[in-house]
């Protein structure tokens, strides 16, 4: 018993001077705190995939009743900022020079073709530059015009008559918010940032400094000290989830539609792999640039660009879909999107949560048997 209540004072010990160091250390600081707020703040209000107020040239070139009827509904929606123009070459220069992304023309025959059987046709020319945006304002822009064609044909009685008419449902994100796609993911971002950034620095710092060395000449065992490290930014990087969380459906207004525990209990798994490559780069790399460098190219950037966060990993070659196994974040972005926007999807969250376990398992016990060789 005794040696048991020595080990437990020994961790708590152990724990209480991790905490002390991560108050004293401003970068530690900047890097739990700051920065997830900074992150959050950016991809919040500032970072969106949605094409809203595009700007677009409108050319009739025999304006008219209709020509206007048309422009006007293009005005009174948020997805463009029309600015009508006379002529083609005017319209073809705006958008070399890039101030607008589209044109919209209207051939002078506009209003006698629209009454015919088989339509007016409208000319679009879209900048693709951005492959995105083009996509995104073609199909606003086919959009606006069935809706314009829809509504004339309900004030004059008429049937508007399509071969086929598609009937949309959009589940889980209805209003199509880029922000409720993004906002979860950085539960991921931010938990990297904290459980392998930081923990890969500090670590390294205390190689460079003689602390790690001073601790080997107490009772303390190297479990203990590791054990000590992961409670620490276990817990910080539980408050840095919480947070995120919090802001996410308090302040943007994303809605958490799956159960919080079980959030909770894969953010812990993924917490764990964290650390555990943190920890296992600090027995790699004992300088902090390093270490630092080696952390974010190894498990920020893939966490970024590489896990579903931003980009479709479907849409991605065959090589890289591959490739996108062995980073963690991968797993758990999957889980914190279907938990926000979709709910308690078993079927999406109990394989990943495997994966976690088994990565969580992994570099654990790297960290373990590679610190054990190196230090006893």
């Amino acid at each position: 018993m005794s040696s048991r209540h020595g080990s437990a004072m020994r961790l708590k010990a152990l724990v209480r001077k991790e905490f002390l160091q991560i108050v004293r250390d401003p970068s530690s600081i900047a890097i739990a705190f700051l920065m997830p707020l900074f992150l959050l703040l950016l991809f919040g209000y500032g970072v969106s995939l949605d094409a809203d107020h595009v700007p677009v040239a409108f050319v009739a070139e025999q304006p008219s009743a209709d020509s206007r009827d048309f422009e006007s509904s293009l005005r009174g929606s948020h997805y463009f900022a029309v600015s009508p123009l006379r002529t083609m070459p005017e319209a073809e220069q705006a958008l070399r020079e890039g101030t607008v992304n589209a044109i919209v023309r209207l051939r002078a025959n506009f209003t006698e073709q629209l009454r015919r059987a088989d339509g007016a046709p409208i000319q679009v020319i879209v900048n693709g530059v951005d492959a995105n945006t083009a996509r995104l304002t073609l199909g606003y822009l086919e959009g606006a015009w069935g809706n314009w064609l829809a509504r004339r044909a309900e004030a004059s009685g008429r049937a508007l008559n399509v071969p086929v008419q598609m009937e949309q449902r959009i589940w889980f994100n209805s209003e199509m918010k880029s922000r409720d796609f993004l906002v979860p993911g950085l539960v991921a971002i931010i938990m990297t940032l904290i459980g392998a950034l930081l923990t890969a620095l500090v670590m390294a710092r205390e190689w460079e400094r003689g602390t790690l060395e001073a601790l080997l000449v107490t009772p303390a065992s190297m479990s203990e000290i590791l054990l000590g490290k992961i409670v620490a930014y276990f817990v910080l990087g539980t408050g840095g989830m919480l947070l995120t969380v919090a802001l996410a459906v308090w302040q943007f207004g994303v809605p958490l539609r799956g159960s919080f525990w079980l959030l909770w209990v894969c953010a812990s798994l993924f917490l764990l792999a964290a650390l555990g490559m943190g920890l296992t780069i600090s027995t790699l790399a004992r300088n902090q640039f390093v270490a630092g460098q080696i952390a974010i190219v190894g498990t920020f950037l893939p966490a970024f660009l590489l896990s579903g966060f931003i980009f479709d990993i479907d849409s991605m070659p065959l090589a890289i879909q591959a490739f996108t196994h062995v980073v963690v974040a991968r797993y758990f972005v999957s889980i914190v999107q279907t938990l926000f926007l979709a709910g308690d999807v078993w079927a999406i969250v109990l394989p990943n949560a495997l994966a976690l376990l088994l990565m969580a398992l992994f570099f654990l016990g790297v960290t373990w048997r590679k610190s054990r060789k190196r230090l006893e």
